[in-house]
């Protein structure tokens, strides 16, 4: 199993000044910092930095121009992967022309070593974009389509009930031929299968769910892959799951870096967010797939969930041999690439530096070298 990174940015309140200082320190601060912490982690050999799309989240996920990030993290780093996670595909957010442009760009910049990834966002971000949301689904795959169509051909044209273009020719083309590899966010089985049908890597989390549940995921993945009818150029058959991870020397300091005080603030921001922005605008069968996840912090403490969550592994905090021990549950799995979120809450520049390199010189070392004794659940 693979380490990657993921990044959304985070910038919790308070922010400690009154608009328009607060916020603008904040942000400026996590970037800087951000870029500082994937700079080591390429030094130790982690496989992809995703960077987030998110649009409006307040606190949390401060990151809507991921090619900007990924372009400047392209000139200070040499072997991490840099991963869109994910480009916000329907039409709508952006024409397909301007998501073929920027990946593309990054690809170049980076020496060939963009990934793709693809996802429909959620009501909060659709509204304020005018997506037609009963037909994301359809306009995501014909928008991934059309991409695949302006990066394969010279020069590329387009007439659909849904797009236009007149012939041109799209440029930069991607330095890897045919395309970057391409993954689909997927959060539920149905998802899932949709992505190993159409060829793409799976990008899945744990953090709102049994471990187990992620599993069944892996499978109804795996069952589709096996007969693809690809949609992309490339057929990536590959799962990434992400959660909130933290390491730290001894027990004692993973308790001195108040860790468990950002674990609260990311799921509780979660579930404010959710609660203020997405059930309203949700189907009944959008509420019913949303609501067992959401129902645990709704109404148990929130300090008795956090518990479970580690003592299911649903999230990767503590010493050395604990975050190894959780990290192994998911090779075990047929989690082919963990990705580690490590930059969120309350936490010091320097205690997620010394995550980064606890887990690249320790943790990741031993990683490549476990044979996974792969679980059905």
């Amino acid at each position: 199993m693979k380490l990657d990174l993921l990044y959304e940015v985070d910038a919790p309140k308070p922010w400690g000044k009154p608009h328009p200082w607060g916020q603008r320190e904040r942000e400026q601060k996590a970037y800087k910092d951000a870029v500082e912490q994937i700079k080591l982690a390429d030094t130790f050999g982690f496989n992809t930095i995703w960077a987030v799309e998110h649009h409006f989240r307040e606190g949390r996920s401060h990151c809507p121009a991921s090619e900007v990030l990924l372009g400047a993290l392209s000139m200070v780093t040499e072997n991490i992967k840099m991963g869109f996670g994910v480009t916000l595909t329907p039409f709508g957010f952006i024409p397909p022309q301007r998501i073929a442009e920027k990946v593309a760009t990054v690809d170049i910049l980076s020496n060939g070593r963009a990934v793709w990834g693809t996802g429909r966002s959620t009501p909060m971000e659709q509204i304020a974009f005018g997506v037609d949301r009963e037909r994301s689904r359809d306009d995501w795959q014909e928008a991934i389509e059309i991409v695949c169509g302006m990066w394969r051909e010279e020069y590329f044209e387009y007439d659909s009930p849904r797009f236009k273009f007149p012939k041109r020719m799209v440029t930069p083309k991607p330095m890897q031929y045919p395309h970057p590899p391409a993954w689909m966010a997927c959060a539920s089985e149905n998802s899932a299968a949709v992505a190993g049908k159409a060829g793409m890597g799976m990008l899945s989390f744990s953090i709102m769910q049994p471990l187990e549940a992620m599993a069944r995921h892996i499978r109804n993945y795996r069952a589709a892959a096996e007969n693809p009818e690809p949609i992309t150029d490339v057929t990536t058959n590959a799962t990434a799951a992400y959660t909130l991870v933290h390491c730290a020397d001894t027990p004692q300091q993973v308790l001195d870096n108040d860790v468990w005080r950002s674990v609260e603030w990311w799921y509780t921001n979660l579930a404010q967010f959710t609660l203020d922005w997405e059930l309203p605008e949700l189907s009944q069968e959008e509420r019913d797939a949303t609501f067992p996840l959401l129902k645990p912090l709704m109404e148990e403490g929130i300090d008795d969930l956090i518990h479970h969550f580690d003592e299911a592994d649903m999230i990767v905090v503590g010493d050395v041999d604990t975050c190894y021990e959780k990290m192994k549950h998911y090779a075990d799995l047929g989690v082919d690439q963990l990705i580690c979120y490590v930059q969120f809450g309350y936490h010091s520049h320097e205690s997620i530096m010394r995550t980064i390199e606890l887990i690249g010189k320790e943790i990741l070392p031993e990683l490549e070298n476990y044979t996974p004794t792969l679980k059905e659940s």
